[in-house]
């Protein structure tokens, strides 16, 4: 099921979170897996603490990184699509 811009998307499941020198690992403890984030991934991760639409996270990404606005969607589109897929959000 795609997402759509105008979604709105929020962190759904407490995760120990670690900061490592600018990379964030996370530790689910139900499942016994464990993820790193770096980059923009860190900046989704922090927005998505409270809710917020897809086209706001996009739009602050924007502003933070040089990138084209249809490289950042697809950025966020996938790594969303990865935490729902994991049923984080």
């Amino acid at each position: 099921m795609k997402m759509e811009r105008s979604e709105r998307v929020q962190l759904k499941k407490k995760l120990n979170v670690t900061d490592l020198s600018g990379e964030k690992v996370m530790i689910d403890f139900e499942s016994g897996k464990y993820f790193m984030i770096k980059g923009s991934g860190n900046d989704i991760w922090d927005m998505i603490q409270e809710e917020v639409s897809v086209d706001d996270i996009i739009k602050k990404l924007l502003t933070e990184y040089e990138v084209s606005e249809e490289e950042c969607e697809k950025s966020v589109f996938e790594f969303l699509g990865k935490l729902k897929e994991l049923e984080f959000i």
